[in-house]
Order: structure tokens, then sequence, then C-alpha cells
């Protein structure tokens, strides 16, 4: 049996698989969006297993995020525009709900007496645990009102399908086909993302820009890195890990100056996000971002599935003491490891980043099931960067950026 054939049973099994949890999901998923996703997305995979035999690995990859992923999102947002109201999750609801309040009143947070005065079962709504930057997605449906278009998951999608294919295309020189298509199916086939982005999505723009600025950093594009991860961290804090440890590569590949560089955007332009919010309401954007993630807002995030942070923290006395005590002790020792063994690669830097966001997925006490996406994709990354695939040290290129 050829490689290239091993390999095409491989990812037919795989698809299998998709097609499997995808029809688990329309069967048994008490979330309607999800189950509506599983109703269409389990034929795209069910195709794909006969699909990729016949057209080979990398060509079906576009095929399967196309029916998985985009087809239920547009179906979804088509239907919802029509008048269902159980097709998007409570985030596509909340990004939007930003979008409204950033163009009537300048920031995209209620107060805490704001949220208060709400009644008790729109409470959780009213909270928007995002950056600022988050509400830009919100803002079509602000300005034009329902339609399928103005569904702030089509932007989402919009975002992720640009950032990912430029990255796909940074990593061409870099990093052996058969190792960057993995990226692309981390990220474009995996139930973890496409179910992510046609149901809720928020997280997607976010994980394909700080990819993007991996991958970046691996062509030496230091300047242009920092403004990827950036306008990630304006969309959600998720992105500040990244932003840490390619900073560490900057400084240890490029010197201080580079490194400097790098970081003014890196760090720049999330600060520089948060000054609207700020300057209007400055006690809204502490409520939103800080209380109610850290569980001291006036309900309880949703975000509870049962890992081990959860789990330490709802059955053990002070047990939300202890996880984030864990918590920091893990982080302590990733950043002495960071700078003990300071990453001279991108592909170390994306290992670097997937152990990181791995241990605080695990050990936070409010955390999803769903933010395993991270790791999976920045494995992934690293997978399509490893020192014996073509390195990534390659020249600087002439311009600073």
């Amino acid at each position: 049996m050829s490689t290239d054939l091993r390999a095409r049973l491989v990812d037919a099994a795989g698809y299998a698989l998709c097609a499997a949890f995808a029809g688990v999901t329309a069967l048994t998923s008490t979330l309607l969006p999800h189950r509506a996703w599983g109703e269409i997305a389990w034929i795209g995979y069910a195709v794909a297993v006969v699909a990729v035999l016949v057209l080979g690995r990398l060509r079906v990859v576009p095929l399967v995020f196309a029916a998985t992923a985009l087809a239920p999102l547009l179906v979804e947002a088509v239907q919802r525009a029509a008048g269902r109201t159980d097709r998007a999750q409570e985030e596509v609801l909340v990004v939007e709900r930003m979008g409204e309040r950033l163009a009537h009143t300048g920031t995209p947070y209620l107060g805490h007496t704001a949220i208060a005065a709400l009644p008790d079962g729109e409470r959780l709504l009213g909270y928007a645990p995002y950056q600022p930057g988050m509400a830009l997605f919100g803002l079509p449906r602000a300005a034009f009102g329902p339609a399928w278009w103005t569904d702030a998951r089509v932007w989402f999608a919009v975002v992720t399908v640009l950032c990912l294919g430029y990255t796909m295309s940074l990593l061409r020189p870099v990093s052996a086909p058969a190792r960057s298509l993995r990226l692309a199916q981390a990220v474009a086939v995996l139930p973890l993302c496409t179910l992510t982005l046609a149901t809720g999505g928020d997280d997607l723009p976010v994980l394909t820009l700080c990819l993007l600025a991996t991958a970046l950093a691996a062509r030496a594009r230091l300047t242009a890195a920092g403004v990827a991860v950036g306008l990630a961290g304006a969309l959600k804090l998720f992105a500040l890990p990244v932003a840490a440890v390619l900073l560490v590569l900057a400084f240890t590949r490029a010197g201080p100056r580079r490194a400097a560089q790098y970081a003014l955007a890196a760090f720049g332009i999330p600060l520089l996000a948060l000054v609207p919010a700020l300057l209007v309401d400055a006690d809204a954007y502490i409520e939103n971002a800080v209380r109610f993630p850290a569980g001291h807002g006036l309900v309880t995030s949703p975000a509870q599935s049962p890992l081990p942070g959860h789990l330490i923290a709802t059955a053990v006395p002070a047990g939300r003491a202890i996880a984030l005590a864990l918590l920091l002790l893990a982080g302590v020792a990733i950043a002495f490891l960071l700078l003990r063994r300071p990453p001279d690669t991108a592909g170390t830097a994306a290992a670097y980043v997937a152990a990181g966001l791995t241990t605080a997925i695990l050990l936070t006490p409010s955390t999803r099931f769903g933010y395993l996406l991270y790791p999976v994709a920045f494995l992934a990354l690293w997978w399509s960067l490893r020192e014996d695939a073509p390195t990534d040290r390659v020249t600087p290129p002439s311009h600073p950026a």
C-alpha cells in the first residue's frame, strides 16, 4: 500500500468519525443550534469519506469546510432572519447587542445598575465578557437590522476564512504540504471548529488571527505579527498568552529593537481599543470583563464544563481558591520554562502556546470544552513547523513589517 493511499484511508476514517459525531449531535443534543448543525454536517462528512479517496487530501478540505461549517451557518442565519429564535447560541446575541450599544451609547457594555434592572431571565445576556473590538461584528445588524448577512456569525466566518487562507499561504515556504494540511484540517474540518463557527463562532476570528500572527513570525515579519495578535487581543483576552510567547520569540530571534516594535502593536492595539469604553464608563467594562468572568457578577457564567478546575472549584472546600492557586502556579512554571528555554522558532512558540492554553483551560474554574479548539489548532501549527520540516529560520525581508 502506498503512503498516499494509507494517508487517504486515515483521513477517510477521520471523516467517518466526524460524520458519526455530527449524526449523534443531530439526534441527541439539547442545544437546538447544535442539533441543526448536525442535521446538515453529517451529510458533508459522509460524502467526504468517499471524496478524499477520489479527489485527494488537499482538494477535499475546502469542500468539507463549506459543507460542514459554511452551509449550516448560512442555513441557520437565514432561518433566524425569517423568525426562528433557536438558530444561534447566546454568544451571537451578546455580540450583536454589543454592536447596538456601541452604536447608540459609545460603549458596548452595560453597567452593574443597568444589568440589575433587567428581568432575571435577561441578566445573563446583559453581560458581554469580551474585549471592545468584538462589538464590531455586531455593527452590521445594528446598522441594517435583521438579515441573514447581518448575522454576526457571517462576519466571524469572513474573518476566519481570510486569516486562515493567508496563514496557509505563509506556511507554504516553511512547512511540508502534508504537515500544513493538518492545520487546515484542525481549523476547517474538525467538529470542534466547524460546530463552533456554525452555531456561535466568536472564538474563530481570535484563533485564526493568533495563528496568522505565529505564521508571520515564522516568516520574520514581526511587526505584522504584532498587529495580527493585537487585533486578536482587542477581541478576546485569550490572545494575550499568544502575544507574550511571541514577544519572547521576537526578542530571542531579532533582538530588543524588533521585539519592541512587535510589542507596540501586540499590546498597544488592545489598550487602544479599551480607551473609548473606559472613557464612557470604566466601571461597566470592569463589571463585564473582570467581575463576571471571575464569578462576581449578578449571575453565574454558563461556562462550566466538568474539567479539573471546575470540578475542584465546585467539589472541594475553598475549591475556587485552590483552582486559581493551581492555575497561578502552573502559569509561573510555564513562564519560568519560557524564559529559561526561550523559543527560537515559531514552531517551538506554537508548542508553548498549546501547553499554556491547555493548562489554563483545564484549571480555570469557569471554562468550556469548546475552548480546546485553541490548543488543538496550535498543536497542528507546531506539527506544521516542526524542526525536521523545512526550517522557519528564513531570511528577514528588507522591510521591517
